[in-house]
């Protein structure tokens, strides 16, 4: 209380610049150490940073001077990195997702609550100008209420510009549980925790060739299906309609659209932390672009694990733990649907983050601790 959070990085890969980039301007973090398989990699990014060293993974979850864990692995090391944290008594911050199963990611949450110390998830660009801005226009009634929305992300596949895209085409992979995340957590963010969900899915072909790198031209197989639509119960009524493809080329429709009695909002990409919202409203000739009123300005990756740092103890954090989980469960519960064809009810409940007034960090979001 009263002093930043010390903040160990385990896993230098691409992603790791973002959320260096954001720790910088934010006075609530700092980093103390990295790590990585690859000790290459971890020196790599401990010499470009100031103060920040490099360590064993081992070495980096047992250290006195770090607090939190960000976990920056694959998705199927997210829960065993996270447990050997909350084992040594750190908080944890992971990637999205939560782990690769709903049945690693409630060990993860059951070992935090025994130990005493919190979870956080990405996604946090729900906390962004975007996705706040859309969620203060639906709490002061400037739609109705919702009704439905409708939440899509197509893309040819990455193997078109991934050099190494075998993972997005293997079990745990695949378009919904890859950029699912973004869409799903928004769509909670938006309109609630969802009860139930329908699922159908499909792929279009068995083979992907690599399209850059030194593995141009190498074939790789799919064994998951490529393709997924659901259709998930909002506790409070509304549907949502969940549309996530490797296969398709292109939407030209917003990535959110969320519709009520009295309107109707376009939302930017849940991917980014802001972006136009956009209101069409019953009786009017054109749609029109709402003022930025809510929601961290100039927002990045890393922001909600300032948000968990201020987030006083026993309260859950805006990019939290249980949110992440209800999320993957929905995602899983979609895909099961697919297989079964039965209607999928979802056990977890999370409720909505509280909402973000507009403020350019999460320091100036929360009342500051007295320091002793």
């Amino acid at each position: 209380m009263g002093k930043p959070i010390n903040v160990g990085i385990i896993g230098c890969g691409a992603i790791i610049a973002q959320y260096l980039a954001t720790f910088q301007r934010l006075e609530a973090i700092e980093l103390v150490a990295v790590a990585d398989l690859d000790p290459v990699r971890a020196q790599a990014v401990a010499d470009a940073n100031d103060g920040v060293r490099a360590q064993t993974v081992d070495g980096l979850i047992t250290a006195d001077d770090v607090d939190l864990v960000l976990n920056l692995t694959i998705p199927a090391a997210h829960a065993g990195v996270a447990l050997k944290a909350i084992a040594a008594g750190k908080s944890v911050y992971g990637e999205k997702p939560l782990a690769a199963t709903t049945a690693e990611a409630r060990q993860v949450l059951n070992a935090a609550e025994a130990a005493g110390v919190a979870v956080g998830c990405a996604p946090d660009t729900v906390l962004g100008t975007g996705i706040q801005t859309a969620r203060k226009a639906i709490d002061d009634g400037l739609i109705g209420p919702p009704i439905s929305a409708t939440a899509t992300m197509v893309t040819p596949g990455h193997e078109r510009w991934h050099p190494n895209p075998d993972f997005y085409y293997q079990p745990g992979g695949g378009p919904l549980l890859d950029m699912g995340p973004y869409y799903v957590s928004a769509l909670v963010t938006l309109l609630g925790p969802v009860v139930s969900v329908t699922g159908a899915a499909s792929h279009t072909r068995a083979e992907r060739t690599i399209g850059s790198g030194v593995r141009e031209g190498e074939v790789i197989p799919v064994s998951i299906d490529s393709h997924v639509t659901g259709v998930l119960t909002h506790e409070g009524g509304a549907l949502s309609t969940l549309v996530m493809s490797f296969d398709a080329v292109r939407t030209k429709a917003s990535n959110i659209e969320v519709h009520g009695e009295r309107g109707s909002l376009a939302i930017p990409d849940p991917n980014l932390f802001d972006g136009d919202v956009e209101l069409f409203t019953l009786g009017a000739d054109s749609w029109q672009t709402l003022p930025v009123s809510a929601g961290y300005i100039d927002s990045g990756r890393g922001f909600g694990i300032a948000d968990l740092a201020l987030t006083p103890p026993g309260e859950e954090p805006r990019a939290g733990g249980r949110l992440a989980y209800h999320v993957l469960e929905v995602m899983e519960s979609v895909l099961d649907s697919a297989r079964t064809g039965v209607v999928v009810p979802i056990q977890s409940r999370a409720s909505r983050p509280d909402p973000v007034q507009l403020t350019a960090s999460p320091e100036e979001s929360r009342p500051q601790p007295v320091s002793s």
